[in-house]
């Protein structure tokens, strides 16, 4: 590994002013778990690492009638080990608990895994259809960004340089709604998907129509693909299998997959199928209760 310098800034303020002043040449540290490897093999040559986990900004979650407001470097074993957010978001929770090993969920964080911008990101694809926005600071202040439009290639965010995301917010679920997420990986466990998708749907309260859905596709392209209009296609529609598999239809058009060591063209564009409606057929019954 090659040598850099190392910066512990105790603010965010702090934090700001760091990538203010060193831009391209510095890396943060929300826990590491892709950064280190990175480093480790050169892939990332930084030559400051900040590290944000001193920051209690960083560090703290909240969870109420507004949603869950998550900042980016709150850990994936923090996330599954609290009950409520287990209730509320399941979906966020399938995500949080694939991501790596049990030593990896205990210091890899959802804003590190959407910062990563990985088209495989496990958690991206939740976040998207759960509705979820970055909100990203800088020295110009905060904005917010849907995550469906953070990342724009294969380890790249539209962030700019000097900006960092300082929590994630995600807004409560509504009145007969739900979610999941499901990936296909060649292992049980500790493995990269070959493709997975995350749907949530909103139904009518005799649960027969949906109002809305949406669903978001992982590793079929160089980023995470929100899928809007298979997702749309639902609207008003009956909550039937026939629904089901126009909108898988749609979501397998949605991708746009490579051959690659891991699978196929043809493979990827039948798992995008299948993983959509299984994801939705789960949502579906969530929403019901």
């Amino acid at each position: 590994m090659h040598s850099f310098d190392f910066a512990t800034p105790a603010s965010v303020s702090d934090a700001v002013a760091i990538l203010a002043k060193e831009g391209s040449n510095a890396r943060l540290l929300a826990g590491g778990t892709d950064l280190l490897i990175g480093m480790r093999v050169g892939r990332a040559t930084p030559g400051l690492v900040v590290d944000i986990k001193q920051i209690p900004e960083f560090q703290q979650y909240t969870l109420d009638d507004k949603g869950l407001q998550l900042g980016s470097a709150v850990t994936c074993r923090t996330l599954y080990e609290d009950a409520g957010v287990v209730e509320t978001y399941p979906a966020l929770i399938e995500s949080a608990r694939i991501i790596g090993g049990m030593q990896t969920q205990g210091r890899a964080s959802i804003g590190g895994n959407l910062c990563n911008a990985a088209p495989s990101g496990d958690s991206i694809p939740t976040l998207i259809v759960l509705g979820a926005t970055a909100k990203v600071i800088g020295p110009g202040g905060e904005r917010d960004v849907l995550v469906e439009d953070v990342c724009v290639a294969p380890g790249r965010t539209s962030l700019a340089e000097n900006e960092l995301v300082l929590s994630i917010d995600i807004p409560a679920p509504v009145a007969n709604s739900g979610a999941c997420f499901q990936r296909f990986i060649p292992r049980n466990e500790m493995d990269i998907a070959v493709a997975s998708v995350a749907s949530s749907v909103v139904l009518s309260a005799d649960g027969s129509t949906f109002e809305s859905a949406r669903i978001s596709l992982g590793a079929v392209g160089p980023t995470p693909i929100f899928a809007e209009e298979a997702g749309n296609l639902l609207a008003g529609k009956p909550a039937t299998e026939a629904s089901i598999q126009e909108a898988a239809d749609a979501a397998e058009a949605a991708a746009t997959p490579i051959n690659d060591m891991r699978g196929t063209i043809e493979q990827r564009n039948h798992l995008i199928n299948v993983l959509t409606k299984r994801t939705l057929r789960e949502a579906v019954a969530r929403a019901k209760g």
